[in-house]
């Protein structure tokens, strides 16, 4: 525990059987649960986790999953027994999974297999959810490949331990070693993925948006839908719109970057960047629906909605102009006045509400 509050770490492991224990190994004596995800490896990281489960020897704490008691109902509670069924009628949307612990209220270390591959957004999904059930009041989030400092845990928890925001992440990119030590492609193709998710996020200051060193309150894990979680690598980009759709509050911890350690990358970054960005594009219009609209009504959500459109009528005569430039013709004032006045107004109607959303969103980011 840190300040009588209970934590918990959540693993996803993939094929792991060689790093895993290392991992285990210096997890702090403060965190109260180790919950592994098996992604249903092929290897033997099932078997290496049970190994440390079983000559586990340190104090535990009792942590009982609270969907197991009866809920106590009245005319005034109504809201919070939906919350409840809504919770246990849940698990039927997460990847097929089973607890293998006998004693999993007192058992430190909590191995859950996935019958079927759910990726690594959906393990790490699968890990909040059990945290969720059991009132875990701050859950972090490690690689089980080694990349990530355990010793660094405490920093990443402490701002939610102290109720000072809802959800932290390791920042990489601002440790004075990160261009020496971080593989130019994937610096390049975080910074890219780190310009997308400002804008579809919402979070303007974040900047290590690729980082999954994190820490989550157990209040934006009610926020969010876990189940609805993106299950391949997008799944840090696409939680922080979740985020800032249920308006949590975040800030960046600085953190060591890690590589070389035995780790074995499973993501290609020329088939990751096409795919996040699209769930980007899809993400920042959610966003603005919901937030901007249906929640609380802002008028950013009608100058980004009116760039856009008009960005959309001033491509037609970019293409008349661009044509009468290749192929050497004349081309009227009109078409000109025309591309003039759409991509003007859009591009004016798109930095205002830019600006506006970036003022909106200041708050969320301590």
């Amino acid at each position: 525990m840190l300040n009588n509050r209970t934590i918990a770490v959540v693993i996803p492991a993939y094929n792991e059987e060689k790093q895993i224990g290392m991992v285990i190994e210096t997890i702090p004596e403060f965190v109260d649960r180790i919950i592994i995800v098996n992604d249903c490896s092929n290897d033997n990281t099932s078997e290496v986790v049970k190994a440390y489960l079983e000559k586990d020897t340190t104090e535990k704490v009792s942590i009982k999953n609270k969907l197991n008691s009866d809920f106590e109902s009245s005319i005034y509670n109504r809201a919070d027994e939906v919350i409840y069924k809504q919770a246990k009628d849940e698990i039927r949307f997460f990847n097929p999974s089973e607890v293998i612990n006998k004693n999993p209220e007192t058992d430190r270390i909590i191995l859950i297999n996935h019958k079927i591959n759910g990726g690594v957004g959906g393990a790490v999904a699968t890990g909040y959810k059990w945290c969720k059930d059991h009132d875990i009041y701050c859950t972090a989030k490690l690689d089980g490949d080694g990349q990530m400092d355990p010793k660094e845990l405490e920093r990443i928890c402490m701002p939610v331990v102290c109720d000072e925001v809802d959800y932290v992440k390791g920042n990489r990119l601002i440790h004075r070693s990160a261009w020496l030590v971080i593989p130019k492609v994937r610096y390049f193709g975080n910074s890219i993925l780190s310009i997308l998710t400002k804008i579809a996020s919402g979070y303007w200051h974040v900047s290590d948006t690729q980082t999954a060193f994190t820490a989550i309150s157990l209040k934006a894990l009610h926020g969010i839908r876990l189940h609805e979680i993106y299950r391949s690598y997008g799944y840090p980009n696409d939680l922080l719109v979740k985020l800032n759709i249920s308006m949590c509050s975040i800030r960046e911890v600085e953190i060591k970057p890690i590589y070389d350690v035995g780790e074995n990358s499973k993501m290609k970054i020329v088939k990751v960047i096409p795919r996040i960005s699209w769930l980007l594009f899809k993400s920042f219009f959610k966003r603005l629906w919901i937030k901007y609209l249906f929640r609380d009504f802002h008028p950013l959500f009608v100058f980004y909605n009116l760039g856009i459109l008009l960005f959309i009528l001033g491509l037609r005569y970019t293409c008349k102009i661009l044509s009468a430039f290749y192929f050497q013709h004349d081309i009227g004032i009109l078409p000109v006045l025309a591309f003039t006045f759409f991509m003007l107004i859009s591009i004016q109607f798109i930095l205002f509400a830019m600006w506006m959303d970036i003022q909106d969103n200041e708050r969320l980011y301590k």
